[in-house]
């Protein structure tokens, strides 16, 4: 069995310099670079999906600093492990040399976990640096506030190239990797330069000459990286709901590929479009709402895989529809209204009258049984008959995560 180092290992850079694809926090005026240069340690989380640099982040930063770098995993440590840490920066504290503690996935710490480090945290004797997958929110609020977020992007096509190139120069393999198989190792890696170079080293040990077919050999068939109760599953609702929105067809289509590829419940997307039908479509087509419930009845009765082919022609055909909100908004404005003069009386004439006395003392008074009869008076309770509701703005905010 062989010891070498993985190629990823390898390839890790040493310097911010070295770093490829981070150009929004590294470089000139960017947060890592003037950190940097000040030489002045920051609580920092690192927030972005799997193999973008968090990990060699940190370690390049723990080496500027000339710090003690110590790493965990939340998925695994313990709070004994974090006492550990604890009394190694109090020993590293009295011998001058700060310590960075580098926490992977750190939201996977309990709250009895992160509180343990959080006045070490506050004194200065740890240096915190963790990194995260998902929302930093997971994280408790005494350490966000203590920390700066920073994202970490998932890498370019372009970015992930020059990783492998810069590889395939290192392992003196020019000869032996054809650019059409270093294009597919990219466009499979999903911006993750660890991956790629994982499928690089693996097609490099199973031929002299790497073309896409021993690619595809080596590589199968890659899943995309999809969790349907994190952040991925929230962002591609979220972009798939704002491309019908936009009436971006090419767009709709690529989210909703992307959602069912990865396995999401297409009862899920399709309850999303019954609801697009009637917030943002509403009175300009007011079918769409029918085709929407439609769509979410055959996919119960039809199922998956012919079912995509309904969800795609529902979701075109929302795309491409026009887009009203008077009567999303209207019901926002209805709501405020009626939460601010819930216990304001109906108006006497507006009641049922059945008995006599009721009707001498005005219930239902001037009411006819007609079709289409109205009064000319405002229908609404007295303490509010100025307001105007359908057609008006509304201060209403909604906070659904999927919008």
């Amino acid at each position: 069995m062989s010891n070498r180092v993985p190629l990823a290992e390898r390839m890790r850079p040493q310097t911010l310099d070295d770093v490829v694809g981070q150009d929004a926090i590294i470089g000139d005026g960017k947060i890592l670079t003037e950190i940097v240069k000040k030489a002045e340690p920051v609580n920092l989380i690192f927030w972005g999906p799997p193999g973008t640099g968090k990990t060699t982040l940190a370690r390049i930063l723990a080496r500027e600093y000339k710090a003690d770098f110590v790493e965990l995993s939340a998925v695994t440590s313990k709070k004994a492990d974090i006492e550990a840490v604890v009394e190694r920066a109090k020993v590293n504290w009295n011998l001058k040399t700060r310590t960075v503690l580098f926490v992977d996935e750190i939201h996977r710490f309990n709250k009895a976990q992160q509180d343990a480090f959080l006045p070490h945290v506050e004194s200065g004797l740890i240096i915190l640096i963790g990194a995260t997958t998902e929302n930093p929110s997971l994280v408790i609020s005494p350490l966000i506030s203590r920390s700066r977020v920073v994202i970490v992007s998932a890498l370019d096509k372009a970015s992930i190239l020059e990783v492998l190139k810069r590889a395939v120069k290192a392992e003196n393999a020019e000869s032996r990797v054809t650019d059409e198989a270093l294009e597919f190792i990219a466009d499979l890696s999903g911006g993750d330069a660890r991956s790629a170079l994982g499928d690089l080293e693996l097609s490099l040990s199973l031929s002299d000459k790497v073309d896409k077919k021993v690619v595809e050999t080596a590589v199968g068939q890659k899943t995309m990286p999809y969790d349907k109760s994190g952040d991925y599953h929230y962002d591609n609702i979220s972009a798939f709901i704002k491309s019908m929105r936009g009436s971006d067809v090419d767009a709709t289509l690529y989210y909703l590929a992307r959602m069912v590829q990865g396995g999401e419940d297409p009862k899920f997307i399709a309850r999303r479009m019954v609801i697009f039908a009637s917030e943002d479509i509403g009175l300009a087509t007011p079918a769409a709402l029918n085709l929407a419930v439609s769509c979410f009845e055959a996919i119960e009765r039809v199922g998956m895989p012919e079912g995509g082919i309904i969800l795609s022609h529902v979701a075109v055909v929302l795309a491409k529809a026009p887009k009203n909100r008077d009567a999303y908004d209207g019901w926002a404005r209805a709501n405020e209204v009626a939460k601010k003069s819930m216990g304001a009386p109906v108006p006497t004439w507006l009641r049922n009258a059945p008995t006599k006395l009721m009707k001498e003392l005005g219930f239902g008074e001037g009411q006819k049984w007609e079709a289409g009869f109205h009064l000319d008076k405002s229908y609404l309770p007295d303490a509010v008959r100025h307001e105007k509701i359908f057609g008006q703005p509304s201060e209403y905010n909604h906070n659904d995560k999927n919008h």
